[in-house]
């Protein structure tokens, strides 16, 4: 121990008083240096730091991963565990000693403290809990106090919606940082995410996200409390217990305080308090540990973690024996809690291990590989098992790790496909094979390994920065949140071709016709903020959307009927309108869209006047028949005539003949006369209009029918071409009326087809005489045989067997012809087939 070199200074005090910053002014004093800090991601910062002070040619980096050292490098930053201890420079910085009470890394930071020093001055930086022990291990060191420039002060609970900007929450798993920034991207826009499992290249994206304010939350592990610099005003405590890998246990006081010693900056106040969720207050903090964190005053720490240094490589048993040595020294104490000692331990079990661990050279190999770190937190067992295969391939053969295993390892890991915990992991074992690729004899051609490593760690790191910024941000919200209320007429707001609604450089959603739509993935929050924000922005397109709409040609608007009600009228696809019962089903009334409801008046009357308009000419050239028909009866038509052209009316075009029969029956000449004029049939089975079948006018007849009738859902309009559908147990039968099929058990036919069948079996057949159909007319109705059978039956026909073969006879009976009162013109069946036969 160096206990007597007056030139070492501790610098001691809470969080936020310039301590780094210190150190690197006086190293850059010096003529050369060195600091060792306890993060790989605080030497990359502190690094690029010098590098703009003294050039890059002379700076080095030195950690486990990476390794930048010009030829001519005079400063060195490095991880304390990468700190090259033998090299002569004239200063020498250990930052956070106090971290050597931990009982993992602790004896590395014990042991810099005590051995490495600078030829000119060496400088201890750490919390002022280490000072008893600084003061014990080296006596001569001068001590010097380093206060906070900024107050921090402890306030209540403050709930996730009511978090000032610029704030940090803290919480001690991933699932809660993952959950916690989830709700804040619903209620504030968005949220970085900082926690040690990161990679330091997606750590310091994700920092670079909150310090450019491009978000104003942070969620964070106890990961901020160590070396990390950002402009934070408030933390906030999601809890204040965490599991230190052996037990669920409360936060120390001093550990409190260096997270919420994160808040504020230089001479800038902070505070900390309890994240409050719902009804419930959050974590409380004790009154005790209160007074501690403003007053920066907390227990001592008794003792530092030690390890000896001077390894015994002389057997396996004496490298154990002598990692196991216990300290003289009363301030320091040895823990067994080191991954590579454990990983060592259960080596030490296997036969062949003892076996090739059989020379210094062999032993300092294994003790070298041991070094590997956990990176993905397998924990000892099954990271022991990976250091046994690398040390036994370093055994054998060439001695060097087999290039295809390596490669192949690298090649599994060099997808960026994948959720945030694929990725995360992928990025750990990723930095595994980096710090492998930096010990120059485990690999062949160690260098091209460290950039192929490198590269795949980077790209990866990129692809997990991008999803969790694709998972906790909506930018758009946050623009939104961050700068509508206050200047948000300054924004310029655009409508792409295809209505994306594009506000300060963030699409908020999209105008489809006069309907803006938010993305699918805003949450509910998230969509009030842009549909009012739409609001007010979209004024101006809307009445010019109305205007281009009520002077549209007719080729712009259309009917969409699927089945779905309301059946909508809708213009260049977006719907602007729809319709509701009226007098008749003939004369439904056009509603405007609730999209169009922000219109002005003059504007509404002008798009229902178009659309009145349009849809008045829709139903003459579909319905045309039926109208004109409708027009001809007047007052002086036969009553005959006249309920006949009201029932057509009610049935839009299509009636089942039985039920019109007394009406038939009273029709005069002139009725008939005018009726065939008209374009309407009368058939054995159903009385109809022949033109009114066709695809289009059907699909408009459907559609009013379901709108006279009231129905909430109705089935799709058969398809174009299709002269038999099933029957939908659940749809009405006047469905099948209205669009001109007949319903026969499980089929339906298009009635003009059953009046073709109709008189074919009229011709084919004998009297009563059975006999054969022909197969034609099943396949060209599309049904089956057994469905062919009922239609056969319901037309008055019976079915017989007779070898092998399905016969049918006629078996009805025609019905008396009823007394004619204006004409002698009969409409029984076999009457109009007669008439057929005689034309």
């Amino acid at each position: 121990m160096s206990g007597t070199d007056r030139s070492v200074t501790a610098v001691l005090g809470p969080t936020n008083t310039g301590k780094t910053h210190l150190a690197v002014t006086r190293m850059c004093a010096h003529s050369s240096g060195m600091i060792g800090f306890p993060l790989r991601l605080l030497a990359r910062e502190v690094y690029d730091r010098v590098v703009q002070i003294k050039g890059a040619a002379q700076v080095a980096l030195v950690t486990g991963e990476e390794k930048i050292v010009p030829d001519g490098a005079r400063y060195f930053l490095c991880t304390a565990e990468s700190m090259p201890v033998g090299k002569d420079v004239a200063f020498v910085a250990l930052d956070e000693a106090q971290l050597g009470a931990d009982p993992e890394r602790g004896h590395v930071f014990t042991d810099r403290l005590l051995h490495v020093r600078g030829r000119d001055e060496t400088m201890i930086l750490g919390s002022d809990t280490i000072r008893p022990i600084v003061r014990a291990l080296l006596p001569d060191a001068e001590i010097v106090g380093r206060p906070r420039f900024s107050t921090l002060s402890h306030v209540g609970p403050k709930k996730l919606s009511r978090l000032p900007k610029r704030s940090a929450v803290v919480a001690f798993s991933a699932e809660d940082v993952y959950g916690l920034a989830e709700m804040i991207r619903r209620q504030k826009g968005g949220a970085a995410v900082v926690m040690g499992g990161l990679s330091p290249r997606t750590r310091n994206a994700q920092v670079e996200l909150y310090q450019s304010g491009e978000v104003d939350y942070l969620v964070a592990t106890d990961a901020i409390g160590m070396g990390l610099n950002m402009d934070i005003a408030h933390v906030a405590f999601a809890a204040l217990t965490k599991f230190d890998g052996k037990r669920v246990r409360r936060l120390r006081p001093a550990e409190m305080a260096q997270i919420a010693g994160r808040a504020g900056r230089y001479q800038t106040d902070g505070s900390f308090g309890p994240l409050a969720v719902a009804d419930d207050d959050g974590p409380a903090f004790e009154a005790s540990e209160v007074e501690a964190i403003e007053a920066h005053t907390f227990p001592a720490l008794d003792r530092l973690v030690w390890r000896n240094a001077r390894l015994d490589f002389g057997s396996l048993g004496r490298l154990i024996a002598s990692l196991g040595v216990r300290p003289e020294h009363a301030r320091l104490t040895r823990s067994d809690d080191e991954v590579d000692f454990q990983v060592l331990k259960r080596l030490a079990r296997e036969d062949w291990i003892i076996e090739r661990a059989n020379s210094p050279a062999r032993l300092q190999r294994l003790w070298a590989v041991c070094g590997l770190p956990d990176y993905r937190k397998t924990g000892p067992d099954t990271h022991a098992r990976f250091i046994a295969r690398i040390f036994g391939y370093l055994t054998e053969g060439t001695g060097r790790i087999p290039t295809d295993w390596v490669a192949a390892e690298l090649a599994r890991l060099d997808d960026v496909q994948g959720d945030i915990e694929m990725l995360a992991n992928r990025i750990a074992a990723a930095r595994t094979w980096t710090f492998a690729a930096h010990r120059p004899d485990w690999l062949v051609d160690p260098q091209a390994w460290t950039q192929r490593s490198r590269e795949i760690e980077d790209r990866l790191s990129d692809a997990l920065h991008q999803r969790l910024t694709q998972r906790f941000v909506d930018r758009r919200t946050s623009v939104l949140m961050r700068e509508l209320s206050a200047r948000g007429h300054l924004l310029p707001t655009e409508i792409d071709e295809d209505g994306a609604v594009v506000v300060g450089g963030e699409a908020i959603g999209r105008l489809t016709g006069f309907r803006f739509e938010t993305d699918p993935a805003a949450r509910a929050g998230e969509k009030r903020r842009l549909l009012a924000a739409a609001e007010r922005r979209l004024a101006g397109e809307l009445v010019r959307r109305a205007g281009l709409l009520a002077s549209c040609e007719d080729g712009a608007l259309a009917l969409e009927f699927n089945g779905s009600l309301p059946p909508r009228i809708l213009w260049n696809g977006a719907r602007v309108g729809y319709l509701s019962r009226g007098p008749d089903p003939l004369s439904p009334r056009v509603r405007l869209d609730r999209s169009l409801a922000d219109l002005d008046p003059a504007s509404r009357g002008a798009v229902r006047a178009r659309l009145e308009t349009w849809f008045a000419g829709r139903v003459e050239r579909h319905l045309g028949p039926l109208l004109k028909l409708k027009a001809r009866v007047d007052r002086d038509a036969s009553p005959a005539l006249r309920g006949l052209v009201v029932q057509l009316t009610q049935g839009l075009g299509c009636l089942a003949r039985a039920p019109t029969l007394p009406l038939l029956s009273d029709l005069g000449e002139v009725d008939n006369a005018l009726l065939y004029r008209s374009g309407v049939r009368v058939g054995a089975t159903h009385v109809y209009f022949p033109d009114l079948l066709r695809p289009e006018p059907t699909r408009w007849r459907l559609a009013l029918w379901a709108v006279a009738q009231g129905l909430e859902s109705a089935p799709p309009p058969p398809a174009p071409g299709r002269v038999s559908v099933a029957i939908d147990e659940n749809a009405p039968r006047a469905f099948y009326e209205v669009a001109g099929f007949w319903p026969i058990v499980t089929d339906a036919v298009r009635v003009d087809m059953v009046e073709r069948l109709v008189k074919a079996m009229h011709k084919q057949r004998r009297g009563s005489a059975p006999f054969v159909p022909d197969a034609l007319w099943i396949q060209s109705l599309g049904i089956s045989q057994k469905s062919f059978s009922q239609l056969m039956r319901a037309l008055g026909y019976r079915s017989l067997q007779q070898e092998g073969r399905t016969t049918f006879a006629w078996r009805g009976v025609p019905a008396k012809r009823p007394a004619p009162r204006a004409a002698p013109q009969s409409h029984s069946p076999f009457a109009v087939l007669a008439s057929m036969k005689k034309g």
